[in-house]
């Protein structure tokens, strides 16, 4: 049987691959690397930095604390990028981006082909700009380098890649996905009973439309209380109104 094509291609440019290698190779992602289901590589910018040392970062005109990666190996390093993924999208992880979300997740996963390019020192030279489309953040933060939110980025979408996490209704189920904008609800498994502490007896009963109505009641209930921000955004119904003050003998 011939082997389909990856749903999602993806390199991550950093100038120290070690840190990617690990993340990729395990777990959910490891998986679907390996199935074929995603082709996620790793590319070091200093391959293409001149010399015997591969220097990639200098001093910033103008003087200031820090140093700043050179345009020459980053572009190089992209503009070689984008020959190996033609119509890639070229992200610049930078925490004055935009900020990553399930939106820019499934635009990604849509368009099937993506260049993350790690940020670094104290940021990159402004020219490189100019083959860049688009800064990505992971928040209002700042991280010693752009590693983990490249990671955070192709990871977001490759799990939005059909057969990636084996059950398709997982990724419409979490939180921020589906219509709903809502949060996930609460999760229990066994043991029943840990420590006093009893799984509610509604999800212990079978009744399965007491159960969904008890899961979109805790849903609407932990955005209203941990995200206000996403609950002034979403629309409830009246039925969900209803629901987030009914008591389990009501569902």
């Amino acid at each position: 049987m011939a082997r389909r094509s990856p749903g999602l291609e993806a390199e991550i440019l950093t100038l120290f691959p070690r840190m990617c290698e690990g993340y990729l190779a395990e777990s959910i992602l490891g998986k679907a690397r390996e199935a074929g289901l995603v082709d996620v590589r790793v590319q070091d910018i200093r391959a293409h930095a001149p010399g015997r040392h591969k220097v990639c970062d200098d001093a910033p005109y103008g003087g200031g604390a820090g140093m700043v990666m050179k345009p020459e190996p980053l572009t190089d390093a992209i503009e070689a990028a984008r020959a190996r993924l033609p119509g890639a999208r070229v992200l610049l992880t930078s925490p004055r981006g935009r900020r990553l979300d399930q939106p820019l997740a499934r635009d990604l996963a849509a368009q099937g082909r993506v260049i993350v390019v790690c940020g670094r020192y104290e940021g990159v030279d402004e020219r490189v700009m100019q083959v860049v489309d688009m800064e990505v953040s992971l928040g209002d933060f700042i991280l010693t380098g752009g590693e983990l939110a490249a990671l955070c980025i192709v990871d977001a979408a490759a799990r939005l890649v059909p057969g990636v996490l084996g059950n398709e209704a997982s990724a419409g189920a979490e939180s921020f996905e589906g219509e709903r904008g809502l949060l996930e609800h609460p999760h229990y498994t066994r043991p029943p009973d840990f420590r006093g502490m009893k799984v509610p007896e509604i999800l212990l009963s079978g009744d399965h439309r007491r159960i969904e109505r008890w899961r979109r009641r805790e849903s609407l209930r932990a955005t209203r209380e941990k995200r206000p921000d996403l609950f002034e955004r979403f629309e409830p119904t009246q039925e969900d109104l209803r629901l987030i003050e009914a008591g389990d003998d009501e569902l």
